[in-house]
């Protein structure tokens, strides 16, 4: 009975996934469309809410707000988790044919037959409105930039057939939040905003690389192109840069917004932990690499914490 259950837990799980709730407490007929939303992974989710969580952090600090919104923290909570899943839902649609022919990839739920195309388009159109809701909670302004980015999130699965560099169309999507935070606060966009959405995309660029290499001998048998790829043996270089690009920008758009040194001791800890990163990385070991992407929501995390600690301190005690 035990081996029977466990059987059914597992049925269709997708390659690259280890046990978690969905195997094990959503219904069977619900599981592939989680699947399908990357619900059973959601790494992505939190790292496409970190730019947004960032930005609504440092509007707080340049506000003089003793901590971000709480209402926009929640709302980009959801956002980021609905709208990464519509987003895996239309990279799938998309990519289905490629996924087929990746040993990672093969099990996902449409290559494998278990969401049909339509299906899978029912699904994505009901996560668009539910991520239309949540953005309709946001002033004017915070509502158009938000439309402006489906433009982006539309062609990136496109990007990878096309260009060496799809990990940059990923980055403009992946950070948008960064734009979106500042926006909600102050109905416009500043400095701050764009030096942090440009920190962002090359933190996005980064990460991604070290992903990337999990697939990278199958991306070169069918064409696929990546930073990955590209890099190749000097992956670990151009990681130095990117990270590097990122800590500083990053760093800027905390002195744009007139952070303090609470601030400064949260960017020099993220960016130990991304040099970290870079210490641990070997493109030839994938579980080490899915690791080491995964660490970045932590990182993220951090900064995170740094921005509300930076806001708390500014507002009570300067």
């Amino acid at each position: 009975m035990d081996d029977e259950l466990r059987k059914q837990g597992t049925e269709g799980r997708v390659a690259d996934s280890t046990g978690n709730w969905v195997d094990t407490l959503a219904p069977s007929w619900l599981r592939p469309y989680l699947r399908l939303a990357r619900a059973d992974r959601p790494i992505g989710s939190w790292l496409l809410l970190m730019p947004c969580w960032w930005s609504a952090g440092i509007a707080a600090v340049y506000a003089g707000h003793p901590y971000p919104n709480p209402w926009h923290v929640l709302l980009f909570f959801v956002g980021a988790f609905v709208m990464r899943g519509a987003g895996c839902t239309w990279n799938d649609i998309v990519d289905r044919d490629l996924d087929a022919m990746v040993a990672r990839t093969r099990s996902r739920p449409i290559p494998s037959g278990q969401v049909s195309v339509r299906g899978a388009i029912v699904f994505l159109v009901l996560q668009a409105l539910i991520g239309l809701l949540v953005l309709l909670q946001f002033n004017r302004f915070t509502i158009l930039v938000g439309v402006a980015s489906l433009g982006i999130v539309a062609i990136y699965p496109l990007m990878k057939r096309i260009t060496w560099w799809p990990q940059i169309v990923l980055g403009l999507a992946f950070s948008y939040g960064a734009l979106m935070g500042w926006a909600a606060v102050f109905s416009r966009l500043e400095a701050p905003a764009f030096l942090l959405y440009a920190g962002s995309i090359c933190w996005v660029i980064g990460y991604d690389t070290i992903y990337a290499h999990q697939d990278r001998e199958d991306d070169a048998l069918i064409g696929v192109k990546s930073t990955a790829r590209l890099f190749a043996g000097r992956t670990r270089l151009a990681l130095i840069i990117f990270y590097s690009l990122a800590v500083l920008l990053i760093g800027l758009a905390g002195a744009a917004a007139d952070a303090g040194p609470v601030f400064v001791v949260g960017c020099i800890l993220f960016g130990a932990h991304l040099g970290w990163q870079i210490e641990r990385l070997d493109i030839d070991n994938p579980e080490l690499c899915l690791r080491l992407f995964q660490s970045n929501r932590d990182a993220g995390l951090i900064l995170f914490a740094a921005l509300i600690a930076d806001a708390s301190y500014k507002s009570y005690f300067l």
